[in-house]
């Protein structure tokens, strides 16, 4: 799938997200890659500011990596759902519109946590969820919402819709880094899952866009890693004196508001586009773990 191309040109990317975490790595991507890039000044809540951007800016391709996930997590999206609705939904949407208009792609940050576990994908069977299959996980508001706007989105052929999960980086400093997360809780559930190296994954989106590739993507590196095995690794190559607690689903539901989406996605798509894309225990090595390793291991 794609959108037709312009033939070769000089690229000028529109991005949205400049205080996050995602928007703010791909500016820094675009300057390492000499691409010429503008923030946008726009809200997604605001169609005509939208609309002004495209309008003086005038780019070859729009990202949005703007959106409401709650902080410190997807609980504050329960308690406010309208603004939820607002920036995820209307707001997404409104910018794919104004980007059709203009007969441009937008590359959409969306989520892969709008699936879990079931008897045709269960736990540790390698059947991951395909970009086709229908959401099954409408336990958090958040997800409900993404899962919402995915739907809607198909029917728009200018959008690439990038299912990303658990984003991991090698900045583990960085406090929405899934790694720095689960390394502070106290107790955390052991559950193979999908997950997104940032470091690996966001220089493919750039290429997607080049490509003016569009339709839904599981936006995973291949095959599943569980919570103990990434606490492992980072006991083994940053801190050889840390140890953690497990507790099991039933124990985690009674401190978080919302139920967490647990699952796999089949990346074997973006693998056939991108064939140097690393399963993740590969990634997490090669991108996070030796980059910062700290101790010698065994």
């Amino acid at each position: 799938m794609g959108f037709p191309a312009s033939g070769d040109q000089k690229y000028k990317f529109l991005i949205y997200g400049k205080t996050g975490w995602i928007g703010g790595l791909l500016g820094k991507i675009c300057e390492s890659q000499g691409i010429e890039y503008v923030y946008g000044s726009g809200r997604l809540e605001d169609r005509n500011s939208l609309a002004s951007d495209l309008e003086n800016v005038k780019p070859t391709h729009v990202f949005n990596a703007a959106g409401v996930t709650g902080r410190p997590n997807v609980d504050w999206c329960e308690s406010h759902k309208v603004e939820t609705i607002r920036t995820n939904v209307v707001g997404t949407l409104t910018l794919a519109d104004l980007c059709r208009d203009k007969g441009l792609v937008l590359i959409n940050y969306a989520t892969g946590c709008i699936f879990e576990y079931d008897d045709k994908h269960t736990l540790g069977s390698g059947i991951g969820f395909k970009e086709e299959d229908t959401p099954n996980f409408i336990g958090s508001f958040y997800s409900k919402t993404k899962a919402m706007v995915e739907e809607l989105l198909k029917n728009y052929e200018n959008v690439c819709t990038l299912r990303v999960r658990m984003p991991i980086s090698s900045d583990l400093n960085n406090p929405r880094n899934f790694i720095t997360k689960i390394s502070r809780y106290d107790k955390v559930v052991d559950i193979p899952n999908s997950m997104t190296i940032l470091d690996e994954l966001l220089p493919i989106s750039i290429e997607m866009a080049k490509r003016n590739l569009t339709g839904i993507w599981n936006f995973t590196n291949p095959g599943v890693v569980s919570h103990n095995e990434i606490l492992q690794m980072y006991k083994d190559y940053i801190n050889p004196s840390y140890t953690w607690k497990n507790f099991n689903l039933e124990e985690q539901a009674k401190v978080i508001v919302a139920p967490r989406s647990n699952n796999e996605l089949d990346a074997s798509k973006l693998k056939t586009e991108f064939p140097e894309l690393m399963s993740i225990k590969e990634s997490l090595l090669h991108y996070v773990f030796k980059p910062n390793q700290k101790t010698p291991v065994a």
